[in-house]
């Protein structure tokens, strides 16, 4: 294994009156693509901090290769002080370049001329990864990078940290940017670190072995009161389990709700007995929606059904909240029709997670000071609610100030899931959430009676939760598809395909034309889809095999042939890869 560029030697953190972690080793190689997993509370943003050197350890020793560039992207972007996002991105003595921040910009499409202090979440974000990408680092710490970007914006990122010479550090709850990007795991787990040679793909099997372990531990040494301290890991492995029946479940729904659907995608409902009126709690009739001369919203024809999991996808400034208005009534169209069951009653969770004041406790915010909370008109004891969204119950006295941004967002869950609702309005649900929270909010939609509505860029969470997309590219037209987001991706792909297509300009014919492969080119065509395959498998047998978390200690010599092993296939699936896509575009190209 070659030399790290950047380490941390047991490394210990106080915060309060104790410590947050302590006796944490890590190391970061000039090529890792590491995620960095922990609830929320953990300290995750604080290691970052730490690794970045943006704040000191109270103990420990940190080494870094001289001449090493850091960058850290925060979660949240200071930009007190500047007049325009411009002047937040050259600020510094550790400014970019103009040039390199400007061509940034303009693959981002982020006008840095505009206003600092009107920006949207999703203009400060951007700005932010400008700031750091044109800085040139050698190691990229990431947290949250996804939180406000559109889905368009996401996949930018992705294409270019695939692209980054260096190494990189992210936090994250996008389960689909870490399954694509990550290839080590960082996982900061009740004060300790441990370090895993394998992507986030295979995180929740390892999580799995650790806690089959610990719990087999705990049986031998009888120790009952220790079972009863990891409740909430526990809580996590069956929440998965039964997260899978759900997913199935979901499908079901799918293929049922795919069935009610007419040939344009608008719904198709009999409304002819009065069983089936009753279930349409939502009827769009033709609904258009203008700002000036653009349309945002165009002859949207749409019936919702008591027990729809609605996704809204669609890039920034597409229409994705005019439509969610709409829907929910609190804007009406210009022609057509939006008409509402008399008997809804929703809740909304949105993006503003600032509505409980920091000098309150858990307590005050659950339960008004008192010990018991009606939650869906059923008592419950507020120790237990907080462990249904996996809270230690201690923590019932802790001020809001002292929570992360992610138990601040668990927490403002908790309250509104307690009000009984037949409509559940959830606008970016996932920011600042961890990902056993996650699948929490999974299971409770899954669980919820009514109707939700979702507007996410959460690509894998759609995938887990809805049963119709509407799908928005700014044109004003609206996709109603059954399915999730990669759904919707699969029915518009030919269309965008087709653009492009008649977009190309003629070419003038070619002088000399080929008219097929060459023998060898021809075999390699055919050959390395499947030759593909099973590098992948054999990555994953060999991720596999590292999941093990006593493999180092037990047998290195075979731990670090796994390691090799793995980024040898690694290089070889990028070659094949490389290869089929360079042949493939030949083959178009004859036509």
């Amino acid at each position: 294994m070659a030399a790290p560029i950047l380490s941390y030697e047991d490394l210990g953190l106080v915060q309060g009156s104790g410590w947050l972690f302590r006796h944490l080793d890590l190391y970061i190689g000039a090529r890792d693509r590491l995620a960095l997993i922990g609830r929320n509370g953990a300290g995750k943003t604080t290691l970052l901090k730490l690794i970045g050197g943006a704040i000191d350890s109270d103990e420990g020793r940190r080494t870094i290769v001289p001449g090493t560039r850091v960058v850290l992207l925060e979660q949240e972007p200071d930009l007190r002080g500047h007049s325009t996002l411009g002047d937040y991105v050259a600020s510094g003595a550790d400014a970019p370049e103009p040039h390199a921040a400007a061509a940034i910009a303009d693959q981002l499409g982020i006008d840095l001329a505009r206003d600092a202090a009107s920006a949207s979440g999703g203009e400060r974000r951007r700005a932010a990864i400008v700031r750091a990408l044109a800085q040139d680092p050698q190691v990229l710490l990431l947290d949250e990078p996804t939180n406000h970007l559109d889905v368009g914006a996401i996949e930018w990122l992705e294409d270019w940290l695939q692209r980054f010479k260096g190494a990189f550090v992210v936090i994250s709850h996008d389960r689909t940017f870490l399954t694509r990007l990550t290839r080590q795991t960082l996982w900061l787990d009740r004060g300790g670190l441990r370090r895993a040679e394998l992507g986030f793909g295979g995180f929740e099997a390892w999580t799995d072995q650790v806690y089959a372990e610990e719990a087999r531990q705990a049986e031998r040494l009888d120790a009952r009161l220790k079972l009863e301290e990891h409740w909430l890991q526990r809580g996590v492995t069956g929440r998965r389990r039964r997260n899978q029946g759900r997913l199935a479940k979901l499908h079901d729904m799918r293929a049922e709700r795919a069935a009610m659907m007419g040939p344009q995608g608008s719904a198709a409902l009999s409304i002819g007995s009065d069983d089936v009126r009753t279930k349409v709690v939502i009827d769009a009739r033709a609904a258009s929606k203008s700002y000036g001369d653009r349309a945002i919203i165009r002859d949207l024809t749409l019936r919702v059904t008591r027990g729809d999991r609605i996704g809204i996808v669609g890039r920034n400034g597409a229409g994705k909240t005019t439509l969610l208005r709409l829907l929910t009534g609190e804007l009406q169209p210009d022609s057509g029709e939006v008409k509402l069951a008399k008997t809804l009653d929703g809740i909304v969770i949105d993006q503003q997670r600032s509505l409980m004041a920091p000098e309150k406790s858990v307590r005050d915010v659950l339960a008004d000071g008192g010990d018991w909370i009606e939650a869906q008109g059923v008592r419950k004891h507020v120790h237990g609610y907080l462990k249904e969204f996996l809270f230690d119950p201690s923590m019932i006295d802790a001020k809001i100030g002292s929570l992360s941004g992610g138990e601040r967002s668990r927490l403002l869950l908790a309250r509104k899931f307690a009000r009984p609702s037949n409509l559940l309005v959830l606008d970016e649900p996932t920011n600042d959430l961890d990902l056993e929270t996650l699948d929490l909010l999974q299971e409770v939609i899954a669980d919820y009676d009514g109707t939700v509505l979702i507007v996410s860029h959460d690509r894998d969470f759609l995938d887990r939760t809805v049963t119709v997309t509407l799908g928005l590219d700014g044109s004003g037209s609206v996709d109603v598809v059954a399915g999730g987001y990669e759904d919707w991706v699969a029915k518009r792909r030919p269309r965008v395909e087709a653009k492009r297509t008649a977009a190309k300009p003629s070419a003038a014919p070619a002088p000399v034309s080929r008219t097929k492969l060459s023998y060898k080119d021809q075999r390699d065509y055919e050959l390395l889809p499947k030759r593909i395959e099973e590098i992948d498998a054999a990555i994953a047998r060999d991720e596999a095999r590292l999941a093990d978390p006593d493999l180092y200690v037990r047998d290195p010599a075979a731990f670090d042939k796994f390691m090799k092993a793995i980024e040898r296939a690694r290089a070889d699936k990028d070659a094949a890869e490389l290869r089929w896509l360079e042949l493939a575009e030949q083959v178009e190209g004859l036509g």
